[in-house]
């Protein structure tokens, strides 16, 4: 049993400007831990007076918020990062299908699946829906990694078979790859599987139809790919699809929405298509940093909380150019101010917490600290000579530190972090 005490921050509902319906702030909480959940959260108090002795207790000084959720992120380009180039479709073949060709080797895959998990511990992230690449060595070898923290993690082998180098095409539909990985992983301890078209372009009817079937067939799986990320991706699917209404409709057509189905960017999407997505339940992954940087377009997050199309925070490494969550909602912040709104800094914090496990339909094991809750800690507690501290030190109120923590945090601001309940990351241990 672990017992930790701290200042903690997390969310019960979306949280609604000033008024602070949702967030559940506490100045001094006592967390009983056993078997990687929360058995108690009480006062100190209360603790002492059923018997616990508080000077046993691990006191944290800092900042404790649920571990963060990166809704769509790409390992096998984590090395790649920050590689100047023009835009997306030029950017793919340039720099991420070169890089994934690496992954032929298993040892390979394997070391740089460790680096993968060692780094997103560092950053904060506890769970994240990741690609992998076309091999199933390389996904294999991010499962075994993931699973040496116990992570909650969803993952799957990427899925091509055209209009991509050939050592990375499929040489059938996926389907037979896709049946043995989620026999070995989908639903062992905390990890779930995903199946994973890379996008419509790189996708025949025949593959997409495959993993549509499968999505129906096998329960609790999960369906990530991406969409209208950039309008050449959009113009290129549709001369792909003439058939189809819209992007979305190549989809649904081939049974990949569902309240399970995360696709990452959607900007460009039109308004029949947002209102598939709202009656779909499928989801959106927001990724910033590579929207920016690829020169994609600034997704409009009022638009889609209009239509009622959830979404969550993501990296989206290597297009985008931080592994960490704090950075990637600075850069949302600055995304939906270039869009007229002002992204309240609680609401961006839920959005890459509680928001992301509910894009990820895990609201109900993780991204909020309360009793039941498997426990995923991220301590933010910036080093005493950070000018974050600094800054921290001039905030008046929990609105003022968080968004410090946002727009000056990244790899800095976080001192440690728990998955289930064990700590998997200590900056001071380092």
């Amino acid at each position: 049993m672990t017992v930790l005490r701290a200042r903690t921050l997390s969310f019960t509902s979306k949280p609604d400007g000033e008024d602070h319906a949702g967030v559940d702030y506490r100045e001094d909480t006592i967390l009983i831990i056993e078997n990687g959940v929360i058995q108690k959260k009480c006062t100190p108090k209360q603790y002492a007076a059923e018997g616990g002795k508080l000077e046993n207790v691990t006191r944290l000084f800092g900042l404790l918020v649920p571990g963060f959720v990166d809704c769509h992120i790409h390992y096998p380009q984590m090395d790649i990062i920050g590689s100047h180039g023009t835009q997306l479709l030029d950017w793919l073949d340039r720099y991420a299908f070169p890089a994934e060709q690496a992954y032929h080797s298993k040892a390979y895959a394997q070391l740089r699946a460790q680096a993968f998990v060692d780094l997103l511990c560092r950053y904060g992230t506890t769970t994240a829906l990741t690609f992998t690449t076309i091999h199933p060595h390389a996904t294999d070898a991010l499962f075994e990694a993931v699973a040496a923290v116990n992570a909650r993690w969803i993952a799957g082998k990427v899925l091509m078979d055209r209009n991509a180098p050939a050592a990375l095409c499929d040489t059938d539909s996926g389907d037979q790859a896709n049946r043995a990985l989620i026999e070995r992983w989908h639903g062992q301890d905390r990890l779930s599987y995903a199946l994973t078209p890379r996008f419509a372009i790189t996708c025949s009817d025949a593959q997409l139809a495959a993993a549509g079937a499968l999505a129906q067939e096998v329960d609790g799986l999960y369906v990530q790919s991406h969409i209208s990320e950039h309008p050449d991706e959009v113009q290129e699917t549709m001369k792909l699809f003439p058939d189809r209404a819209h992007y979305t409709d190549v989809y649904e057509h081939f049974g990949l929405l569902g309240e399970r189905s995360i696709f990452a960017h959607g900007i460009h999407l039109s308004e029949p298509e947002l209102a598939r997505f709202e009656a779909t339940g499928s989801k959106i992954a927001f990724c910033p940093t590579s929207n920016l940087f690829l020169g994609s377009g600034l997704l409009d997050l009022e638009r889609l909380d209009a239509h009622g199309v959830g979404y969550g925070a993501a990296s989206d490494v290597g297009g985008g150019t931080s592994f960490s969550m704090l950075t990637t909602l600075a850069e949302g912040y600055k995304v939906c101010q270039m869009n007229g709104h002002n992204w309240h800094p609680l609401t961006a914090l839920y959005t890459a917490t509680r928001g992301g496990a509910q894009t990820l339909s895990c609201a109900d094991r993780i991204g909020s600290i309360e009793a039941g809750m498997e426990a995923d800690f991220v301590l933010l507690n910036p080093p005493e000579d950070s000018w974050l501290a600094g800054r921290l030190e001039k905030t008046n109120t929990l609105t003022e530190e968080v968004f410090a923590c946002i727009m000056l945090g990244g790899e800095n601001a976080v001192a440690r972090t728990w998955i289930a309940g064990e700590e998997v990351y200590n900056r001071d241990a380092t």
